[in-house]
C-alpha cells in the first residue's frame, strides 16, 4: 500500500520521511512551483513563512520540551534545523533557506518517495491511506470538498507576517547587540530602544496608520498568539511595551539603563544579512510600513526592507469533532489530517503532529492502533488538544501551540519555581515508556542546558498580551 500526502510544509515534509524511513512508499503532493500561496515565495519544501525561529529550546519550556522529544524521536525536521541553526540567544532559529533546501534534497532523494508537484483539489478516495498536511493556506477547491466531507462549516482568522530589513541598512550607532538576560551567545539579537515619548509617537502612527482591509466576506479572527501589532495597540497604549517591545533584561550600553521599550531584530542568516522585527506581525499597508517603522524607529531611517508585513488567511478543522481516535477523520477514515490543520499552531507543533501521524499510520498498516503518547509529554499534550482533553466542555476550540495548560497537570503541591522541572522530568520518564509500549525507538540525546532563571521581581506585575516573549 502506497500512503499519499498532501502538502510539503513541515507536517508533510515530516510525515513522509517518517514513513520512507519505515520502508512505506510515499507519493508527496506538493503544490508548489504549479501553484502558490499568498504567502509563499520558495520552490522548496518545508518553507518558513511567519519567521525562522522554532521558538524557545530549552527542555524546561514546552516548545524546547517538544523539540527534545522530537530529536529522541528521530524527527528529521529537527535533524535539519540543528544543522542549519543560526545564533538566536535560547530560541533554535535557522537559516529558512539552508533548511528548506536541505528537506527537499532529502525528500527528492529518497527512493521511497514520488514527489509530485501538482494542486490537489479534492480528497482522494479510499482505500489507500492519505495525509492530510495542506496548513492553513488549504486550497478553495480542497476545503470546499473537505467541508463536504465533514459536514461542518470552515473556520478561518487571518495570521500576520513579521517584515524583515536588510542587515547593512540598521543604523549601528543606535542598535545594541544583546540577548535578554545574556542568554544564548549573549548578543544574539539587535535592539533598538525607544523613550518614552518616541514610543508614544510610535504607538499613535500605528493606530492611525492604513491598514490592508479584509474583504467583505471575510472575518478577521486573530489567532491570539500572533496579534498584529497594531491591534494590541487597540487593546491599550502600554500592551506592546508589556509584550513584542518589552525592555527587560536588556540594558542600553549608551545608557547604562533599561529603555522605555525596545524593538528587537532578530537575524535569519548566520551571516546577518538580513533580520526579522521579533512580534512585528502586521497588517499595514506597505507604504505606511515604510512610513512609520523609518520615521518612529530609532535606527530603521535608512532601512531597506527584505519583506515587509502582510496577512493571510488560515484555516483549521474543529479537532475534538471531526477527528476520530486514531487520528483519522470520523467522515473519512482513509484520511489522516496533520500539522497546522488540525488546530496545532506553530512550526514545530505541526511537524510533531506529521511525525505522530507518521507513527499511527505505520501501526494502522500492522493492523494496530497507536497507543497515544501520555498527556504528560508535550507531544501528547498536543493530542490533548486536537481531542478536547484539555479543554473544558463547550470550550471555544482555536489553534494553539504547545504551552504547559495542555499537559495533565502534576499531583500534588510544588513550589512555583520547581513546577517546569519536574513537568520536564515526567515527561522524560513517560516518553521513555511510551515508546517501550507501543514500540517507537526512544533514543538518548545530549541535554542541553538550561537557561539562566528569570527573577519574577524584574518581569512586570502584568502582561495584558498573552504570549509575546523572545523567540
Amino acid at each position: 500500500m502506497a500512503v499519499t500526502v498532501i502538502g510539503g510544509g513541515l507536517a508533510g515534509t515530516e510525515c513522509a520521511l517518517v514513513l520512507a524511513d519505515a520502508g512505506v512508499e510515499v507519493r508527496l503532493v506538493a503544490q508548489k512551483p504549479v501553484k502558490r500561496s499568498p504567502a509563499h515565495k520558495l520552490d522548496t519544501l518545508a518553507e518558513l513563512v511567519c519567521s525562522n525561529s522554532l521558538r524557545s529550546d530549552n527542555p524546561e519550556n514546552a516548545v524546547g520540551l517538544l523539540h527534545e522529544e522530537l530529536r529522541r524521536l528521530g524527527s528529521p525536521v529537527l535533524e535539519e534545523a540543528d544543522k542549519a541553526r543560526v545564533p538566536a540567544g535560547d530560541a533554535l532559529a535557522v537559516d529558512r533557506d539552508l533548511f528548506g533546501k536541505a528537506l527537499t534534497a532529502r525528500a527528492f532523494s529518497h527512493p521511497k518517495i514520488s514527489l509530485v508537484r501538482e494542486e490537489c483539489a479534492a480528497l482522494p478516495e479510499g482505500p489507500d491511506f492519505v495525509v492530510l498536511a495542506t496548513g492553513p493556506l488549504t486550497g478553495e477547491s480542497l476545503a470546499a470538498d473537505l467541508v463536504k466531507a465533514i459536514g461542518a462549516e470552515r473556520l478561518a482568522f487571518y495570521d500576520a507576517l513579521a517584515p524583515i530589513v536588510q542587515g547593512d541598512t540598521v543604523d549601528r550607532s543606535i542598535a545594541f547587540a544583546q540577548s535578554r538576560y545574556g542568554k544564548g551567545g549573549g548578543d544574539d539579537y539587535l535592539n533598538l530602544p525607544l523613550n518614552k515619548d518616541e514610543y508614544e509617537r510610535f504607538v499613535g502612527e500605528l493606530l492611525a496608520g492604513q491598514k490592508v482591509a479584509a474583504h467583505d466576506f471575510e472575518e478577521a479572527r486573530y489567532f491570539e498568539g500572533c496579534l498584529p501589532i497594531e491591534v494590541m495597540a487597540e487593546r491599550g497604549r502600554d500592551v506592546l511595551a508589556y509584550g513584542p517591545m518589552k525592555p527587560v533584561g536588556l540594558r542600553d550600553p549608551r545608557t547604562g539603563l533599561q529603555p522605555h521599550a525596545v524593538v528587537q531584530l532578530r537575524r535569519e542568516d548566520v551571516a546577518g544579512t538580513a533580520w526579522n522585527l521579533v512580534g512585528f506581525q502586521t497588517r499595514l499597508t506597505w507604504p505606511e510600513q515604510k512610513r512609520i517603522f523609518g520615521a518612529c524607529i530609532p535606527g530603521l531611517q535608512q532601512a531597506e526592507w527584505v519583506r515587509l508585513g502582510q496577512v493571510h488567511r488560515n484555516t483549521f478543522l474543529h479537532g475534538p469533532s471531526a477527528i476520530a481516535v486514531d487520528g483519522s477523520l470520523h467522515a473519512r477514515p482513509h484520511v489522516f489530517p496533520a500539522g497546522q490543520i488540525t488546530g496545532v499552531e506553530g512550526y514545530v507543533e505541526s511537524a510533531a503532529h506529521g511525525h505522530l501521524t507518521a507513527r499511527r499510520i505505520l501501526a494502522r498498516l500492522e493492523g494496530r492502533q497507536l497507543a497515544d503518547p501520555p498527556g504528560t509529554t508535550a507531544l501528547g499534550a498536543l493530542v490533548r488538544h486536537v481531542t478536547g482533553a484539555a479543554h473544558p466542555e463547550g470550550h471555544d476550540y482555536q489553534p494553539s501551540n504547545v504551552i504547559y495548560a495542555l499537559f495533565e497537570p502534576l499531583v500534588g503541591r510544588h513550589k512555583k519555581h520547581d513546577r517546569k522541572t519536574k513537568m520536564m522530568e515526567r515527561a522524560r520518564v513517560a516518553l521513555q515508556q511510551w515508546g517501550a509500549l507501543a514500540g517507537v525507538k526512544v533514543r538518548e540525546v545530549p541535554e542541553r542546558k538550561a537557561a539562566v532563571p528569570v527573577v519574577a521581581a524584574e518581569l512586570p506585575k502584568s502582561d495584558p498580551t498573552t504570549r509575546m516573549v523572545e523567540g
